[in-house]
């Protein structure tokens, strides 16, 4: 009961939505659009290599962000197990902003367009950006209120079910990014 109502909770709410904001305007300052370049938004983008992914409030990579919610609870789980969970969000809200930045830059624009099946990629809406850090909390404060078993087979779920239906998910966008296969970047251009 304690957390529900104790200053340090709002205090370190505040630290999380001051990273969100901190994250956007520097996404801004970098020059990334505020919404897709189409002029509109949509809920949902389905399309994978098209124009509209990472640039509306979800696609099927907003599964690999909430996945980073329930990786980043484990995180501060065990570095700040006595820390308030509100402190541990502010933590994961941290690493995701940084992510999200980083993701963003030529550097990383032009990984993904040379090592995954990215080709086209054009980094993310400050929009789409945004949601991702938004989905990723949620993740959190999922991995927070369940048991440990339900988050590891909902993330198992999400990584199979994007698997299958766009041929990408979490592990094979880290290990493409990280040490690409030519044979799985052959594999996923075969949608």
């Amino acid at each position: 009961m304690s957390e529900i109502v104790s200053p340090k909770r709002n205090l370190w709410l505040g630290v999380a939505l001051a990273l969100l904001v901190a994250q956007i305007i520097i996404l801004y300052s970098m020059g990334r659009l505020p919404i897709c370049e189409c002029g509109y938004v949509k809920l949902f983008e389905p399309g994978v290599n098209t124009s509209g992914n990472s640039q509306h409030l979800s696609d099927w990579y907003t599964p690999s962000h909430i996945i980073h919610g329930f990786l980043f609870y484990g995180l501060g789980w065990l570095l700040l197990r006595r820390a308030p969970l509100s402190a541990r969000l502010s933590l994961a809200v941290l690493i995701e902003a940084a992510w999200e930045i980083a993701e963003n830059s030529p550097l990383v624009i032009d990984r993904y367009r040379t090592a995954t099946m990215a080709l086209g990629y054009s980094g993310d809406s400050i929009l789409n950006s945004g949601m991702d850090t938004i989905f990723m909390a949620l993740g959190f404060l999922f991995a927070a209120r369940m048991p440990v078993w339900v988050t590891v087979a909902l993330a198992i779920a999400f990584e199979l079910l994007t698997l299958v239906i766009i041929r990408d998910n979490l592990t094979l966008n880290v290990l493409m990014l990280v040490w690409p296969v030519e044979a799985i970047k052959v594999w996923q251009g075969g949608l």
